[in-house]
């Protein structure tokens, strides 16, 4: 019976060596690994650029630790609502939303104004 010829996950050459060997050569198992990881990467990329510049955003608007903007403001700088690191919801309902340590939550009177704050444990 003959031995079926393995190739190489990259570019399809035969692999001589080890029975275990997936690549050719090193320069076709490094593009090989580059190219599988350059989209996760590139995406964790553009999600830390929303982040920090939402963060930004909040720090601009917000340098005392506690203040108001409007839903206009935040919009027209470039904040994505979208995007956030994590959530806190008050016993009495109120859902802040925070991008690391700064926060945001609508006024309960007026859902186009945000109060914002800054979480100093952080």
């Amino acid at each position: 019976m003959e031995e079926e010829k393995r190739k190489c996950l990259y570019c399809g050459e035969p692999i001589i060596g080890r029975v275990d060997k997936k690549f050719c050569c090193d320069s076709c198992r490094n593009s090989y690994n580059y190219e599988k990881t350059h989209k996760q990467v590139n995406v964790i990329r553009r999600i830390n650029g929303i982040l920090a510049r939402n963060h930004n955003i909040l720090v601009e608007l917000n340098p005392k630790g506690k203040g108001f903007a409007s839903h206009q403001q935040l919009k027209e700088k470039g904040f994505d609502f979208k995007f956030f690191t994590s959530t806190y919801t008050t016993k009495a309902g109120a859902v802040y939303h925070y991008v690391y340590d700064q926060g945001y939550v609508p006024k309960e009177s007026d859902k186009n104004t945000y109060l914002l704050v800054r979480n100093a444990d952080l």
